[in-house]
C-alpha cells in the first residue's frame, strides 16, 4: 500500500497536515492536491479542530509544483497545443489558497525546509509563518518563465512592499529564513533545535484561545486593505457587535473578573 501524500495527526485541538513527498521536496502533483484539499475540508468541518498546522516531511516544506506532473508538463510534440498552465491554477491553486485563507481556525505554516514557488506562497497564505533557521523561501517562477501564483502577486506586495516583492519575483533569489523575518515576509525564524517545540507551544496556545475571534480578526485585517479608515472603523463595530453576543466574550470577561483562566469554546 502506498503511503498517503498528506499525513494527518491530531492532538488536543491541533490538527497537523504534513505534505509527504519527501524525496521530491513535497512538490505538488494533482494527486497530492486532492489529498490536501480533502484534509483541509475535513479539518474545517471538525469542531474538535481549533488550530491547523501545515508542514512538510523530510528536508523540505514544499518545492512548489512538480513540473513532471501531467497537469503542467509542457507538450513537446511538434505542432502540439501548449499546456494550459492557467487551468492548473484554476483547478488546484486558487481553491487551495482560498481554502487556507478561509479556514474557520487559525492556520500555522511550520516551514521546516525549502519553500519554493507555489510552496512559498502556500506558506504565506497561512495566518502565522514560523520557519526553521535552515529553511529558505524562493519565488522561483521567473526561472521557468512564469509569474508568482498561489496568491503570490497579491500577498508579496502587501507583506513586504512593492520594491521587495518585485526583487523577489524578478530575480528569484533564495531568501534565508532569517532574512524573511527581517523584511517582514514571515513572523518568526527559530533555531532548528527548538523548531518543533516552538510549533507545538504556539499551536497549543492558539487552540486554547477564542477561535471565532481569531478568525474574525484575520477577516477584518484582510478586509481593511480595501477600505478607507472610516469604513474600517465601521466594519470593526459590525464585527464587535456579533462577537459581543458570543459565549466566548461572556466567558472571557467572567474569567478576567474572577482572575481565572478562560475556557473558550466558540468556533
Amino acid at each position: 500500500m502506498e503511503e498517503p501524500l498528506v499525513l494527518v495527526s491530531h492532538d488536543a485541538g491541533v490538527r497537523t497536515l504534513k505534505l509527504n513527498r519527501a524525496k521530491a521536496l513535497n512538490s505538488f502533483t494533482g494527486a497530492m492536491h486532492g489529498e490536501l484539499a480533502a484534509a483541509l475540508e475535513a479539518a474545517a468541518n471538525d469542531r474538535d479542530v481549533r488550530c491547523l498546522v501545515l508542514t512538510g516531511s523530510g528536508r523540505g516544506f514544499c518545492a512548489g509544483q512538480d513540473l513532471a506532473d501531467p497537469v503542467v508538463a509542457p507538450n513537446l510534440e511538434p505542432g502540439g497545443a501548449p499546456t494550459d498552465v492557467g487551468a492548473a491554477i484554476e483547478r488546484y491553486y486558487k481553491p487551495l489558497a482560498l481554502r487556507v485563507r478561509s479556514m474557520p481556525v487559525p492556520v500555522v505554516a511550520a516551514v521546516n525546509g525549502v519553500a519554493a514557488g507555489a510552496g512559498a506562497n502556500l506558506a504565506l497564505c497561512c495566518d502565522i509563518v514560523v520557519a526553521a533557521r535552515s529553511a529558505s523561501f524562493v519565488q522561483a517562477f521567473a526561472k521557468i518563465g512564469l509569474i508568482p501564483d498561489c496568491g503570490g502577486t497579491w500577498l508579496l506586495p502587501r507583506l513586504v512592499g512593492r520594491a521587495q516583492a518585485l526583487a523577489l519575483s524578478l530575480l528569484g533569489d533564495k531568501l534565508a529564513a532569517e532574512d524573511a523575518e527581517r523584511i517582514g515576509l514571515i513572523w518568526k525564524c527559530v533555531d532548528d533545535a527548538v523548531f518543533e517545540s516552538e510549533i507545538r507551544v504556539l499551536a497549543a496556545r492558539l487552540a486554547s484561545m477564542p477561535t471565532r475571534a481569531l478568525v474574525t480578526a484575520r477577516a477584518a485585517i484582510d478586509a481593511s486593505q480595501g477600505l478607507d479608515f472610516a469604513a474600517a472603523l465601521s466594519h470593526e463595530a459590525d464585527l464587535q457587535r456579533v462577537l459581543g453576543a458570543s459565549y466566548d466574550y461572556l466567558e472571557g470577561v467572567a474569567a478576567f473578573m474572577a482572575k481565572r483562566p478562560a475556557i473558550f469554546s466558540d468556533r
